[in-house]
């Protein structure tokens, strides 16, 4: 289960507009930028992101087929903004985890309520000259 989309359409045109100027600089939050696949038009989606080692995870709180993840799969990656630091991500990879053991314990908690238990997961690109 993940939260219905008629949320996820308000959060879309109330919520992030509102939460974007500082989704990036929060700890637990990013602004993943991507390009629609179809407008190629630039967007900015405030998100919770958590770091594994190397690895960027990304609860999917509205599911694996909200635009922004299809976005960033159709491309192979995205760039985002956390903690004021802009960082550029490839290889995206979408897995379940039932038991959430990717994120912070309070984090774990709240995803399950929600009944989330798919994440997103990418690394930092290389270094381009």
């Amino acid at each position: 289960m993940t939260i219905p989309k008629t949320v996820a359409r308000f959060n879309a045109h109330v919520t992030n507009r509102v939460s974007r100027p500082f989704a990036g600089r929060l700890p637990g939050f990013a602004v993943v930028t991507h390009v629609g696949r179809r407008s190629g038009r630039t967007y900015q989606t405030p998100v919770n992101m958590f770091r594994d080692g190397e690895r960027y995870v990304f609860a999917l709180t509205y599911g694996a087929d909200s635009q922004w993840v299809e976005n960033v799969m159709a491309v192979g990656g995205c760039e985002v903004r956390t903690k004021g630091t802009a960082v550029r991500l490839c290889e995206p990879r979408i897995f379940t985890d039932p038991d959430r053991r990717l994120v912070p314990g309070p984090v774990r908690v709240a995803l399950g309520l929600l009944d989330v238990s798919d994440f997103l997961s990418m690394r930092p690109a290389p270094a381009q000259f």
